[in-house]
């Protein structure tokens, strides 16, 4: 088939292009076609065809040619059934990136949306629940699993492996305390029903979904929820405090290493330095190591 056939299809974003026309970063071997992992999705295929299409993105050196960077056990299961042409999106970022080096595993909320996609195109609760070897209660939860969840905070943690579960303890909150917990999860990296039960604990009254219903955690008395909830007033001020000051304290910290770098870098002032102050040479030393090492404020300034 040739490449001149591509078309454009439903999305602007999305074309359909021949299997020729695509390079895998990497083969599916025998072995791994063994996988139970691997048979899921060989099985989901089979019973309600590709719902996630591939991802690739044009090949630099060779023109017409595609490179794939996510999907390819789907690639591999659609081969096999003797497809010869597939759905892509067409990523436009930088190819050094790959997507599997952002995202590792379909995120919660992408699996809502994938489940969604497909019972909206008609396919059964129980043949999807069949697809996927899960149970069919399974879907019927993840099909409701953004109710009462504010948009702001579906934007948010969109590609985040976020417990299911979680999202039942968000939604007990109000649409601005949603907000509030996802970006303390977010700061964290804590996404576990752990963590979002803490912060429900520590949520005043009046930021709940429902303020008319007592608040009640398994475990926690009256009394300890409403010492949570003056700690975590203090905690979100502090963080605030903290985070409003944060790109001045970095923007200063890489003109003072930067200068310090160059003092040390000139010869004459090392000199001085090493024979009149060597504990303050050391310090200048280790700040410049620890920084060029770690590197954390050019990114940050960046944004």
């Amino acid at each position: 088939m040739d490449t001149a056939e591509v078309r454009i299809a439903f999305e602007q974003d999305i074309v359909v292009l021949p299997f020729e026309a695509i390079l895998p970063l990497k083969q599916v071997s025998d072995e791994t076609k063994k996988l139970v992992r691997y048979k899921r999705v060989a099985q989901s295929i089979a019973e309600v065809g590709l719902i996630e299409p591939l991802v690739v993105s044009k090949d630099p050196d060779q023109q017409g040619k595609y490179l794939l960077l996510d999907g390819h056990w789907r690639r591999a299961a659609l081969m096999d059934a003797g497809e010869i042409s597939v759905r892509c999106i067409l990523s436009h970022d930088d190819e050094t990136f790959t997507y599997n080096k952002r995202i590792n595993h379909l995120a919660t909320i992408q699996e809502y949306f994938m489940i969604v996609r497909a019972l909206a195109r008609g396919v059964s609760e129980e043949k999807l629940a069949k697809a996927l070897d899960v149970n069919i209660l399974h879907i019927k939860r993840r099909r409701a699993l953004l109710d009462g969840i504010s948009p702001d905070v579906i934007e948010m943690l969109k590609d985040k492996m976020v417990s299911t579960v979680a999202f039942d303890v968000l939604r007990k909150m109000g649409a601005m305390r949603q907000v509030e917990v996802a970006e303390l999860m977010l700061s964290a990296s804590n996404f576990t029903i752990g963590y979002a039960r803490a912060l429900l604990a520590a949520t005043k009254q009046g930021d709940l979904a429902k303020p008319e219903r007592t608040k009640r955690i398994d475990g926690m008395t009256p009394e300890q929820m409403a010492r949570m909830e003056r700690e975590m007033s203090t905690l979100q001020q502090d963080f605030k405090a903290v985070e409003t000051s944060y790109g001045e304290d970095v923007l200063h910290l890489v003109i003072a290493c930067g200068y310090i770098s160059k003092l040390i870098g000139n010869r004459k002032v090392e000199r001085y330095l090493d024979q009149n102050h060597p504990e303050i040479l050391k310090e200048f030393r280790s700040i410049v190591s620890v920084t060029s090492l770690d590197n954390p404020v050019p990114e940050a300034v960046a944004g």
